[in-house]
């Protein structure tokens, strides 16, 4: 069991922070501010685009880093962004075909917007920045011939925030990536980093972190990788996490 002190915290959000509702619980809260009052850096690392997580860090009081779309932008406290890893339009155009020819659910992220089932997705692809696909695939035969098209690409990172969907970002971004250029800027080594996550795109985090926590709602893959498995997201198991650890 590593035993490192812990001077940043990465939280993923969704089954993980929030509860099935998507609230924070009360726990949660005040546990993150207990860390906070410690000196402890506490950040969110989330696969949401900026507009659908600022609220929530907002009402934590987090003036710090944020990580979103799965690390492929970084902001600073004051919401300039730092830094940003865009999709190929090319890849983009692919797995857009794949999800018309299978006819699965589908988002994707770029910069300023967020185009899912839906909407409209765009006719000009090469007029935005793309920043994430992401499937949604009830049948697992289906999304198992998508991910093995996907994963036979090495210029894309294909994880997941849930069982039956896949996340892409560029290759070589994920929340891990992301951390450690925070850590960078803040003097600070991964050693020192509590990740708490649930699903694959928290996987790297996890596993690189000194201390790697997974959720007891968490994928089996994750709750394998991990130091130490907490509560499930319905029963404070951030705020375990925090306690135990700090």
């Amino acid at each position: 069991m590593k035993t490192q002190t812990i001077k940043l915290i990465a939280l993923d959000m969704d089954g993980t922070l929030l509860n099935d509702d998507h609230t924070i619980s009360e726990q949660n809260r005040l546990a993150i501010k207990e860390a906070q009052d410690k000196g402890i850096t506490v950040i969110i690392s989330t696969g949401r685009p900026l507009a659908h997580c600022k609220d929530i860090a907002d009402s934590l009081r987090l003036s710090t880093y944020l990580i979103t779309v799965n690390g492929s932008e970084i902001w600073d406290d004051q919401l300039n962004i730092i830094d940003r890893t865009i999709v190929d339009t090319k890849h983009i155009e692919l797995m857009w075909g794949l999800s018309q020819k299978h006819k699965t659910l589908f988002w994707a992220s770029t910069v300023g917007a967020v185009w899912n089932s839906n909407t409209t997705f765009p006719d000009n692809i090469n007029e935005h920045e793309w920043l994430k696909f992401g499937f949604d695939i009830e049948d697992d035969d289906v999304r198992g011939v998508i991910l093995k098209e996907l994963k036979e690409n090495k210029v894309l990172e294909v994880t997941n925030s849930s069982p039956t969907n896949i996340e892409v970002n560029a290759a070589g971004i994920n929340k891990a990536a992301a951390i450690q250029k925070v850590c960078k800027r803040l003097g600070l080594s991964m050693d020192q980093v509590m990740a708490v996550g649930d699903s694959l795109n928290d996987l790297a985090m996890i596993q690189l972190s000194g201390v790697g926590v997974a959720m007891g709602n968490a994928q089996p893959i994750v709750k394998e990788s991990a130091d130490w498995i907490t509560d499930t997201n319905i029963n404070d198991g951030v705020a375990k996490a925090i306690r135990y650890w700090t």
